[in-house]
């Protein structure tokens, strides 16, 4: 079965000409039948919503730790949130909203738990073993990792979706994965060109995403204050549209409305900036697209505006000393598990322990664990309570 001509025509006439063509894909690694009624992006974004490392998102730390409240963004809640942002950004530059929705979702995949904290105690675990990369660890779950199919390991995504989940990939990583899959995913960290303009996307709307849910979540924490944003313009100036527009707004209202009116601004000024940027380059094909400098785009002034943001979220509340502690303890809950895991790994999963690359298994063993799952196997291995 094949789907009516009819919708297959649709699809391709909405598609800008430099947009991600699935019927231009340069497919997968194992070669697939193709659905009957589904093209192949829309394959990669189900089969990532269908994944065990999709579902373990929920209990994985976004920037507060997975008891410390029940409304916090989790790794699950942001995902869908850069999808929606994602999505409103790609449909009026026609770009492919199916292949940015799929990258969306699969970015954080590799993502260990307790957040960044839990990536940087692990990449120092792993120094002297290839170290530790949350996107190239994506990439890993997604090519190897997941368990699905009696055909293949992972779950077979087009070369598309694997390239944009690969944001970031230091020389040594690049090399080596060049050296398994020549002219791969790769490649491109090699030969200083950029990925898909829809991978492109995924990058910033990551940014939009994690700078207006780091401010809600820091507010309704009380580690941050709305008044200490006050220096901040890509917060005050939608604050104040709204006070002007509603006098009498405050509290929880006020603060919802100024983050909505803050990521509706940044998803237009990326709209506006990314379609001047593409008319002056001239491209007209996906190809064209890799040979560029990135075409998606803030203004200049909302750039600056991200920048002074991030600084101020950076001092007050990814350096408060409440975060900070509870990061430590997040640290020490990871390296004792790779150490407790490396010296007995029948510890692990019966699967995990029979690799023949101990500490990489470690490392992939203890990346797929949620908070929670940590807390407990923590507790079991070294008798003790570090975190709740």
């Amino acid at each position: 079965m094949q789907p009516p001509a009819s919708v297959a025509t649709k699809r391709g006439a909405l598609l800008a000409p430099y947009a991600s063509n699935p019927a231009q894909s340069r497919g997968r690694r194992h070669a697939e039948p193709a659905a009957p009624t589904r093209d192949d992006f829309q394959r990669d974004r189900d089969r990532i919503v269908h994944s065990t490392a999709f579902r373990r998102l929920v209990y994985k730390t976004q920037v507060f730790l997975n008891h410390e409240g029940d409304l916090f963004r989790t790794r699950l809640t942001h995902s869908l949130e850069v999808a929606q942002l994602a999505r409103s950004i790609a449909r009026p530059l026609r770009l492919n909203e199916d292949l940015v929705e799929a990258i969306a979702l699969a970015h954080d995949l590799g993502h260990t738990p307790f957040g960044h904290a839990g990536q940087d105690a692990l990449n120092d675990c792993m120094a002297a073993h290839g170290g530790f990369e949350h996107n190239l660890q994506s990439l890993r779950v997604v090519d190897e990792l997941e368990e699905r199919y009696p055909q293949f390991d992972g779950l077979n995504l087009t070369f598309e979706t694997r390239e944009g989940i690969l944001k970031h990939c230091s020389r040594a990583n690049a090399e080596r994965l060049e050296a398994l899959e020549p002219g791969g995913v790769g490649r491109r960290f090699l030969d200083r060109t950029q990925p898909s303009l829809e991978a492109q996307l995924c990058n910033l709307a990551d940014e939009i995403a994690y700078n207006a849910h780091d401010i809600d979540d820091g507010i309704r924490s009380g580690l941050i204050t709305a008044d200490q944003l006050d220096g901040v313009p890509l917060f005050t100036a939608p604050r104040d549209e709204a006070l002007a527009e509603h006098p009498s707004l405050g509290g929880r209202r006020l603060l919802y409305e100024t983050i909505r009116r803050m990521l509706s601004a940044q998803v237009y000024d990326v709209i506006d900036a990314t379609s001047a940027a593409l008319h002056v380059s001239g491209v007209s094909s996906a190809d064209e697209v890799r040979q560029c400098a990135p075409l998606v785009q803030f203004s200049a002034g909302t750039r600056a505006g991200c920048a002074t943001l991030k600084q101020f979220l950076f001092r007050n509340l990814y350096r408060h000393p409440q975060v900070v502690q509870t990061t430590h303890q997040a640290q020490d809950v990871v390296r004792d598990l790779f150490a407790a895991y490396v010296r007995d790994p029948a510890e692990m999963q019966a699967d995990f322990a029979a690799r023949a690359d101990r500490e990489r298994a470690v490392a992939d063993y203890i990346a797929g664990m949620t908070d929670r799952f940590a807390v407990r196997e923590h507790e079991r291995l070294t008798g003790q309570r570090i975190l709740p």
